[in-house]
């Protein structure tokens, strides 16, 4: 593990504590982004063990949809990504936080082949296309919810 990933590990752990005590209030975004070949975007970030949606938090005077884009930009280099469909509005309390987490349906109209690129390699350590028949066993819980839901057709839960 680099430096940079045990830092952002440990700063992950002291902010869990901290939710715990505040329990603030959060929106975040992520995307369901399929590429051409309806393959969708997955990334791993450096604190973290499992692969997630890219997104991230809304912030101050940010709409949800300027807050998707800027962070598929940031994560990974995507800005071209039409949106087709909100998936859902989801409440999450596993952090210590009320968090509401917006998923949007997106693809992005580039054919850019296998290449995914992490944008920002101080927050994302992989980025990656992954056929929706060919997952990665280490998704997050969340995020196989979140795709089963895509592919079934629609939100059935409303909890993360």
């Amino acid at each position: 593990m680099t430096g940079m990933a045990w830092h952002h590990r440990m700063a992950g752990k002291l902010l869990r504590r901290v939710w715990r005590i505040t329990r603030p209030r959060t929106l975040g975004v992520r995307a369901i982004l399929l590429d051409p070949d309806d393959r969708i975007a997955l990334v791993r970030h450096t604190y973290t063990d499992h692969w997630y949606l890219p997104g991230g938090g809304v912030k101050k005077g940010e709409s949800t949809l300027a807050a998707i884009r800027r962070e598929l930009r940031e994560e990974v280099a995507i800005d071209d990504a039409r949106f087709a469909a909100l998936l859902g509005v989801y409440h999450a309390t596993g952090e210590g936080k009320d968090d509401h987490v917006v998923i949007y349906v997106a693809r992005t109209v580039t054919r850019r082949g296998d290449a995914l690129e992490a944008a920002d390699t101080v927050e994302i350590a992989q980025a990656r296309w992954f056929a929706l028949d060919a997952l990665p066993d280490d998704l997050s819980p969340a995020t196989k919810r979140r795709i089963a839901e895509y592919r079934g057709g629609g939100m059935t839960a409303e909890r993360w």
